[in-house]
This record gives C-alpha cells, sequence and structure tokens, in this order.
C-alpha cells in the first residue's frame, strides 16, 4: 500500500503520456538500464537545462514505475517540475521527448534552456 500511495504521489508532480511511457520502455529494453532520469541542471541560456541519463535508481529518488523499468527525479528537481507533463512527439524528420513545465517563465529558442 505505501509503495502505492508513493507511485501516485510521483505520478501527481509529473504526468507521463502513454506515447512517453512506451518509449522510456523501449529505451530501457534496448539498453539494458533500470531507470530513466530527468533532472534540471543549472546552464544554457535562460539558466537551466533538463538533462536526461539512463541511471540507477537512488535512495531518494521520486519514482514512477513503468513496465520494464522506472522513471526517476531527484529531490532538488521535483520543486521545479510539479505539474509538469513528459510526452513523446514521432515527427517525420525526428523524435523527442517534450516537457510542458507550468513553473517555466521563460525558455530559450533552441528549447534546450528553462527559467524560474
Amino acid at each position: 500500500i505505501l509503495k502505492l500511495l508513493i507511485n501516485s504521489c510521483m505520478q501527481q508532480i509529473v504526468n507521463l503520456t502513454e506515447s512517453a511511457k512506451e518509449r522510456m520502455n523501449v529505451m530501457l529494453e534496448e539498453h539494458k538500464q533500470p531507470a530513466v532520469r530527468l533532472q534540471l541542471k543549472g546552464g544554457g541560456c535562460a539558466g537551466f537545462k533538463y538533462d536526461w541519463l539512463l541511471d540507477e535508481v537512488k535512495a531518494d529518488d521520486e519514482i514512477i514505475d513503468l513496465k520494464v523499468g522506472k522513471f526517476v527525479v531527484d529531490p532538488t528537481s521535483v520543486m521545479y517540475l510539479l505539474g509538469s507533463t513528459i510526452d513523446y512527439k514521432k515527427e517525420v524528420f525526428g523524435s523527442y521527448f517534450t516537457i510542458e513545465n507550468p513553473a517555466s517563465t521563460s525558455s530559450c529558442g533552441c528549447g534546450e534552456s528553462i527559467g524560474f
């Protein structure tokens, strides 16, 4: 019950679309890794940038269980990602994850950098 409650809490912090979950499962299977990690790092034109990794699960991570592995966010990044929706887009000239972040106050034209 506690695990379900914690997982439910993380899903309220970040919403993963079905498309994003499917792509993360494929990535984890292909690369034989336990987790997809999203974190924020200082840098970029607007002050912060999203950093994606295939990584291990750490004890203090917030976790969403996937079919193949886990999606994790470190405690520092959680406050910047509250209410965000993560999607995976497939287009003719490329595929990519998108993050709709209601806390973001600015972004760079390149789409890689955000400000709060």
